[in-house]
């Protein structure tokens, strides 16, 4: 039996969305990759490391503030905005030069978490305060 890895799940499920939020959503196994690859990382602190396993979690839960099952695609428009929330204040004490070293991305991380935070921003409105209550990052 083979086992098929979380982020390769996610890469399937969005591989064939063409919409509105293609290029944002697009992002969610590249953050979700990145997240699990800084728990390898000793030099993540303790209180980072809660914020990681916050955000990993917030993408496989099922009914999270825009679920998945329900809006389908767009249900990760919440997902992008916590990931890249956690990744951009873990940037603030460890620097984006750090992060950089377990980004598989193509794109510079530091341009893509501004985009990613700015556009879901945009799009979630007042629902930013749902996401990160439900996690207990506020």
């Amino acid at each position: 039996m083979e086992f098929t890895d979380f982020y390769d799940i996610l890469r399937d499920n969005l591989n064939s969305y063409r919409g509105e939020y293609e290029r944002i959503v697009d992002y969610a196994p590249d953050l979700f990759r990145l997240l699990a690859d800084l728990l390898q990382s000793r030099e993540i602190r303790r209180e980072d490391r809660l914020m990681i396993c916050a955000a990993m979690g917030y993408l496989v839960a099922p009914h999270d503030v825009i679920p998945e099952e329900i809006y389908g695609p767009h249900g990760y428009i919440d997902d992008v905005y916590l990931c890249s929330v956690v990744v951009d204040r873990i940037a603030g004490r460890m620097g984006y030069r750090f992060l950089e070293e377990y980004w598989g991305g193509d794109e510079d991380l530091e341009a893509v978490i501004g985009e990613c935070i700015s556009r879901t921003s945009e799009i979630l409105g007042d629902k930013r305060l749902s996401v990160l209550e439900y996690t207990g990052l506020k």
